[in-house]
């Protein structure tokens, strides 16, 4: 056989039947169709051919001629019919049991579009101290709230009256088509003008302005955990934007903790810089240290130098969703004083 072989494009036998032909083409379409595989030449280029042997094998009359004389029966024009006589690939894949070309990337089974959509999630940002991060805080907090309009019942419309929307005549979708050559691209969008809906109202309702939804402040109590670190966040389930025949979204809190004056904090541990005066670093001694929760007693040994760190056990930050806590590291620094020549002299007496 001259020319193409469209049984082996299309992958079935000489004796498919018709049902089988379609089907075989609907499976091709369905990889290899443009829209699928955009700026991609070569499916662009497979689909063609698909499309060009589908012609010829899908049409019994033709089907016979290619059986007898092969490709060369059919000129490029007339195997590819579709350019010639505006072919158009919504009334194929109806022919097909498909509603639209859409269909077929759906297995046939594509639902119509409807007024959906998630509600969005919110972000709040919450300051504390990080003695309220130690011990765990409740706060209140006020929150912006979408309610739906009691005087509509969320229609958006006065009276509750609507009707079918004049862009899309009711199918919440916008279809548009392209060509290229001899190609036809069709694209589905949602309607902006009813949102998917397929109806919009004949009066909007004074009362939300045609929304369906009501803002306003609400307060919320929020318990902050004990250990919670800069940075971390809270969920609340359900508190974010109000959904269009959707779930809500959530509210995230980000805590942010406060610069201390004298902590420094590294996950669940305290860093605290310490001065003694020289006496105690040479003679030893001991001293008070307060801590974020009580003051402690820590002992200096004789002959401590600057700089030298000592480990508190147990008395750093809380650890969240834990009992336990964190370590307080403390780093003595030893405060050098300014001698009189007296002094001065004094003291050179005894390290001599």
């Amino acid at each position: 056989m001259a020319g193409k072989d469209y049984y082996k494009i299309l992958g079935i036998g000489k004796e498919a039947s018709q049902e089988e032909i379609k089907k075989a083409f609907r499976q091709l379409a369905r990889k290899y169709h443009p829209d699928v595989n955009q700026g991609n030449k070569d499916s662009e280029e497979k689909f063609k051919e698909i499309n060009e042997a589908f012609q010829v094998l899908g049409n019994e009359k033709k089907k016979t001629q290619y059986d007898q004389y092969g490709s060369s029966a059919f000129s490029q024009e007339s195997s590819s019919g579709f350019r010639e006589s505006n072919f158009n690939f919504d009334d194929l894949f109806s022919d097909m049991g498909f509603g639209d070309l859409f269909d077929i990337f759906s297995g046939g089974r594509r639902k119509k579009r409807k007024d959906y959509e998630e509600g969005a999630d919110l972000r709040y940002d919450l300051e504390i101290t990080l003695e309220e991060a130690f011990y765990g805080v409740k706060k209140e907090i006020e929150i912006p709230l979408h309610e739906v309009c009691k005087q509509c019942g969320g229609v958006g419309a006065e009276s509750k009256d609507l009707e079918v929307c004049d862009k899309c005549n009711g199918s919440g979708e916008i279809k548009s088509v392209r060509r290229q050559g001899h190609m036809q691209f069709v694209s589905v969008s949602t309607c902006d003008k009813c949102r998917g809906a397929g109806k919009i109202a004949s009066k909007y309702c004074e009362n939300c302005k045609g929304k369906g939804r009501i803002e306003k402040d609400e307060k919320l109590d929020v318990k902050i955990p004990q250990g919670i670190n800069n940075g971390q966040h809270l969920r609340i389930e359900g508190r974010g934007e109000m959904g269009r025949n959707a779930p809500s979204g959530d509210l995230y809190i980000v805590i942010h903790i406060e610069k201390h004056p004298y902590f420094k904090r590294e996950d669940e541990n305290l860093f605290l810089d310490k001065k003694i005066d020289l006496t105690t670093a040479i003679f030893g001694g001991e001293i008070e240290i307060q801590g974020i929760d009580k003051k402690i007693k820590l002992k200096i040994p004789p002959g401590t130098q600057s700089h030298t760190p000592f480990k508190l056990n147990g008395q750093g930050m809380s650890i969240i969703n834990s009992r336990g806590r964190g370590d307080l590291y403390v780093l003595i620094n030893v405060d050098i004083p300014k001698l009189s020549r007296n002094k001065e002299k004094v003291f050179r007496g005894l390290t001599e």
